[in-house]
């Protein structure tokens, strides 16, 4: 019998996987004959074939290279990373992926801006369990992956209002809070993106604990607006709501310092951090 898959229906990490599995059969390769050529663990290589881990890109990177694919693999990688993340997630991400215009406020620092080391250590926070530490890695990769948005053609436009709280709170580790800084300095160069700092003297503002803001807007001239906070995250593209929140964005810009103070600000922190 004729069986065939239901594509709709698998997840982009079980296609990935599927896809990997094709590709080292048609090479003729078993897994053990993949992991001495690859350098990648013979168990690791195997979950990722049966869609139970998701690798970081470069791995995906390596294996296209491995088996003359192309882009294959990493299209497909970008894909399967959204399953690393919880259902309510999902149009968000699908929204900022294809965002032209990128605006966002937050009390801590941003995923986008976060290092492999100081994400991995956010992210451990809540594991309990020795179980816990492939979902960390998977979130890890998944959150790394996300980051590549910032640097696709054509490049967004991005604004970080990002509160002084996120640049004062340090990492366990002095060389990852370090690391950590320099990156959020390096970027605030690039030419597509903005750093503003909220500083403790611009007082109390509306959103005090109230989470992350995000509004984003696309080549249309669509936009959403999404806050998130401890209980969860709202999407909403409702154009009352959209402008609501982008006014109550635009304040807490107003409020912040401008993108030259706030570089002169962040290398500051830096280097009584260092001292």
């Amino acid at each position: 019998m004729d069986e065939r898959v239901d594509v709709e229906a698998e997840s982009g990490r079980a296609v990935l996987g599927r896809t990997l599995r094709f590709l080292r059969e048609k090479e003729g390769k078993s897994l053990g004959q993949l992991a001495d050529e690859s350098g990648y663990d013979k168990s690791y290589l195997s979950r990722l074939e049966s869609g139970e881990r998701l690798s970081k890109v470069t791995v995906m990177e390596d294996l296209d290279g491995y088996y003359g694919s192309g882009d294959l693999l990493v299209s497909l990688w970008k894909v399967a990373r959204i399953d690393a993340f919880k259902d309510k997630y999902k149009e968000f991400m699908r929204l900022e992926t294809t965002a032209r215009i990128m605006d966002k406020y937050t009390p801590n620092v941003p995923g986008l801006l976060q290092t492999e080391e100081f994400a991995r250590e956010v992210l451990s926070k809540a594991q309990t369990t020795d179980q816990d530490t492939e979902a960390v890695e998977e979130q890890v990769a998944a959150r790394l992956g996300r980051q590549l948005l910032l640097r696709k053609t054509p490049a967004p436009s991005v604004r970080f209002v990002i509160d002084e709280l996120a640049l004062r709170r340090p990492s366990a580790s002095s060389e990852t809070w370090e690391g950590q800084l320099l990156h959020v300095e390096a970027v605030a160069q690039w030419p597509n993106v903005v750093i503003q700092v909220l500083p403790f003297t611009a007082g109390i503002h509306e959103h005090m604990g109230k989470g992350s803001l995000t509004l984003l807007w696309q080549k249309d001239g669509s936009a959403v607006a999404y806050a998130e906070g401890n209980s969860g995250g709202l999407l909403m593209d409702d154009p009352a709501d959209v402008l609501h929140h982008r006014l109550s964005y635009d304040r807490l810009r107003d409020l912040a310092l401008s993108p030259s103070d706030s570089l002169t600000f962040i290398r500051d922190v830096l280097e009584e951090y260092r001292s």
